[in-house]
């Protein structure tokens, strides 16, 4: 790989002086330059006003990168900026009058067409045709650009224009109609924001009594609903896949598990699956921290680097950003990366290339670009400070573009990979981490069954509440569902296994028209996830119309767990919390039935 670091000296306002050590990169990174029989990089250093430099400092770099498969950074200096930073960023206010002189003299363009006529390729009168036809031809782009832009938008002001013209009203809010009209008119570069807006402004105002209005808004309403439609198009589309890869796309196949399945560890389920998928798939491969050589810190990769290669079964240093950057690169040629972050809160270390680059890719291109990257790690319930925060909301609210998948086990955790392996969108899977020793049956056809993402799995069937989870809690809610049917309470309880997407089939909006009480339970924070299930389910699907006592959350506290078994025990929601909760709401539903306990 070749890298050129385009060096002129500053971070916006901020010189160099406190950007890099010793002021220069290409100095800093000696002690990564290759030596004699040693590998390393190969490191050039040229200014970027000296034109034969540059062309002889590439030609020889890309030469020994192509020839010799060695990575080389050119660090190119002297470099100016003729117009800034940014309009907020002006160089007058940090740059002295010597410096920006010199940047004038020194201008990239100016050494450019000096070296030209000193070594009399061309001379002064060419040069100046040359940059006259080069200054024509792009203001005529820009010309045309511009008229192709705006040319669509004109005519969409004109439609509504003659939509509101066609009839005419004595009442006294014509008035403010022709008035939105006219400025509107008086606009002469509009955008949409702009016809959008009067049109609503318009809707406001037409007439509702009078027969010669009410046509136009008719008209005026399907106006407005098919620009809202093309807009979404042209705004907000392609956040996820829309081709017919899309993971919403395929098709669910149930693990088969047989009565004389063999009993095994979850991360026995795992190992399997992955042998599987790095057996049938040539494009599949994964990376991260340990997980090669000792097949990952809880084994679920054993024996698999030994099997299919250090190639495609890969250790990498603790360095999460670029594990993620890594996937995005391999996804995007045609592979099928898996990258795996070691533990959910070391996220935090990718979260800003995930955020910015893999999850707005698909958007910012409309579909152009796709990298289906599946990250995997494992987090949720675990004692002590690290390696058991739950920050789910922190998560599911930076990366809209990527799928969220909670597992509660590691038979359902597989099944995702499979999914999502068949699919052209990006993935954050989540195992749960202390699963990888608990005891499932091996599916019958592992490798193969593929668990739906957005589809709820009811666990239990009940008639007084549901309880909503995901994750590590479904094994605390489970066992609080067996307490609570002790006491006569009857729990319908919910796995959503996917926060992204949420609920596609509306499950949960279901079990609620019966249960008429909710409860939403997870280890994020309060005010987190669970605030997204609330709003997911009572808003946006409407569940608030069912309720019959009010939606109640229980979650972790504000703090990571504390140390030791007492600590997540009273730092964490347990069996016990959850019992309370319910029977407390049954409690305040029926006094009579349900008597105070303590």
């Amino acid at each position: 790989m070749a890298v050129s670091v385009w060096d002129d000296g500053w971070g916006i306002s901020v010189p160099k002086k406190y950007q890099t050590t010793k002021e220069n990169i290409s100095e800093l990174l000696k002690g990564f330059e290759q030596k004699k029989n040693e590998p390393g990089f190969l490191i050039f250093h040229e200014n970027g006003w000296d034109y034969p430099a540059l062309c002889r400092m590439y030609e020889e770099g890309i030469s020994l990168c192509r020839r010799n498969h060695v990575p080389v950074l050119f660090h190119v200096t002297g470099l100016t900026q003729p117009q800034g930073h940014s309009t907020s960023g002006s160089q007058e206010r940090y740059k002295t009058k010597e410096q920006l002189d010199w940047e004038k003299e020194f201008d990239c363009m100016v050494q450019f067409r000096k070296w030209i006529l000193d070594n009399e390729i061309a001379n002064t009168i060419e040069l100046n045709e040359i940059e006259a036809i080069a200054v024509k031809t792009i203001k005529d782009a820009r010309d045309r650009a511009w008229k192709n832009f705006q040319d669509p938008i004109i005519k969409e002001r004109e439609l509504l224009i003659r939509t509101v013209k066609t009839t005419h009203c004595p009442c006294k809010k014509q008035q403010r109609i022709d008035k939105i009209v006219e400025d509107l008119q008086k606009i002469t570069e509009p955008i949409r924001k702009d016809i959008i807006s009067s049109g609503k402004k318009i809707l406001r105002d037409v007439c509702t009594t009078c027969s010669l209005k009410k046509p136009m808004k008719a008209d005026l309403s399907a106006w407005l609903e098919d620009q809202l439609k093309l807009n979404a198009e042209r705004y907000s589309s392609h956040l996820y896949s829309n081709s017919e890869k899309s993971a919403l796309n395929v098709a669910g196949i149930l693990p088969e598990i047989r009565e004389d399945s063999r009993v095994v560890t979850g991360r026995e389920v795992l190992q399997a699956n992955f042998d599987r998928i790095f057996a049938t798939n040539p494009y599949a491969l994964i990376f991260g921290e340990d997980v090669g050589k000792i097949g990952d810190v809880n084994q679920s990769l054993e024996g698999l680097q030994a099997k299919y290669g250090d190639l495609r079964i890969t250790d990498t240093g603790i360095r999460e950003a670029t594990i993620i950057g890594q996937g995005i690169g391999l996804a995007m040629r045609g592979l099928r990366p898996i990258a795996e972050i070691q533990y959910f809160d070391y996220l935090l270390y990718g979260l800003q290339v995930l955020s910015d680059d893999l999850a707005t890719l698909q958007y910012r291109t409309k579909g152009g670009q796709k990298a289906p990257l599946i990250i995997s790690t494992r987090g949720h319930r675990l004692e002590g400070i690290w390696h058991s925060g739950s920050p789910l909301s922190m998560v599911i609210n930076s990366i809209r573009g990527i799928y969220v998948l909670v597992p509660r086990n590691m038979t359902q955790a597989a099944g995702f990979y499979n999914t999502m392996l068949a699919s052209d969108d990006p993935a954050l899977i989540i195992e749960p981490l202390n699963g990888y020793r608990l005891k499932e049956k091996m599916p019958v056809n592992i490798g193969e069954y593929r668990i739906p993402v957005g589809i709820p799995e009811k666990l239990t069937k009940g008639t007084d509440v549901t309880i909503v989870t995901y994750g590590a809690c479904v094994r605390i809610a489970l066992e609080a569902v067996q307490q609570l049917q002790d006491f006569g309470i009857s729990v319908e309880l919910i796995d959503v296994q996917s926060l992204l997407p949420f609920d596609r089939n509306q499950t949960i909006l279901e079990s609620l028209k019966k249960t008429n009480k909710i409860v939403f339970f997870d280890e994020d924070v309060p005010g987190g996830a669970t605030a997204y299930m609330i709003q997911k389910v009572l808003e946006e699907q409407g569940g608030f119309r069912y309720l019959d006592a009010e939606p109640r959350t229980l979650t972790a506290n504000e703090h990571r767990p504390a140390y030791s078994t007492d600590g997540d025990y009273f730092s964490n929601p347990n069996a016990e919390d959850v019992f309370d909760l319910v029977y407390e709401m049954m409690h305040n539903y029926s006094p009579a039935r349900f008597p105070t306990l303590y």
